[in-house]
């Protein structure tokens, strides 16, 4: 009788290329050195500098960097961290009780304020918490700056037209968005007619925005340094109706005119 072949071999299973073994010892590693990490991090073992800790507090004196905008962010998304970052930015400020004026206006976590880190101004104003931060972020890195380097001072005092007020937008010709509140009804906006050099001149929005000298170069200068630190910024290139001030405002659309 003739003998039967014998059975096939079982199929070997298929080798792991080497490109897909890489990557999968890759990953583990990776996940493995994250999760020491993050346990040296929270037992305290490893500090990070505050400037790269994305969970550290904003500080407005620090050099801007690449964590900035988002620590501002979320500091004025929370009331305590937002008054904790004003109170060590070394503006001259204090908390105003909540206020409920009307229909969609009124403030809460606001501060009067009376002065910035050096600038002076003009009359005390009430700003929400927020508004108040983005202010000291640009008075301390873009205003200041701005005044030494065109004036060779940096010490200036700010004109403006006032902070909350009760009213809607005002699209211009005296007309106002029906139903639709204006940033200043909950002190989310400040509006700049001008400022003072010490021991210089007076510039004004509505004289020296035209121009090429140093007083309209300056004002330009302090309006697009506002739009890193303000959600909306708007200027005499906007409408007729900000033909003689900056409108600066925080918690609306993102505008930089």
């Amino acid at each position: 009788m003739p003998l039967s072949p014998p059975p096939p071999p079982p199929p070997s299973a298929p080798e792991t290329p080497p490109s897909r073994w890489f990557g999968r010892t890759l990953g583990l590693l990776v996940a493995a050195a994250l999760a020491v990490g993050g346990w040296k991090l929270h037992t305290g073992e490893w500090q990070i500098p505050d400037r790269l800790n994305p969970w550290a507090p904003l500080d407005v004196a620090e050099a801007p960097g690449f964590l900035t905008a988002y620590k501002l962010q979320h500091a004025r998304g929370d009331p305590a961290r937002c008054l904790a970052a004003l109170d060590a930015s070394g503006v001259d400020q204090s908390p105003v009780p909540d206020r409920v004026t009307g229909e969609g206006c009124g403030f809460r976590n606001a501060v009067r304020l009376r002065a910035g880190q050096s600038a002076l101004l003009v009359s005390p104003v009430v700003l929400s918490c927020p508004a108040a931060l983005s202010f000291a972020m640009w008075e301390r890195h873009i205003l200041d700056a701005a005044a030494a380097r065109h004036f060779g001072d940096g010490r200036v005092t700010i004109e403006h037209l006032g902070s909350y007020a009760c009213r809607n937008v005002n699209t211009g010709e005296g007309a106002s968005a029906a139903g639709r509140r204006s940033r200043h009804a909950t002190a989310d906006a400040l509006d700049i007619s001008g400022f003072r050099i010490r021991g210089g001149a007076r510039i004004t929005v509505a004289r020296n925005w035209p121009g090429s000298d140093a007083e309209s170069l300056f004002l330009r200068e302090v309006h697009d340094g506002a739009c890193r630190y303000f959600d909306g910024v708007l200027g005499p290139d906007y409408n007729a109706v900000h033909a003689d001030h900056l409108h600066l405002e925080v918690g609306g659309w993102n505008t930089c005119r």
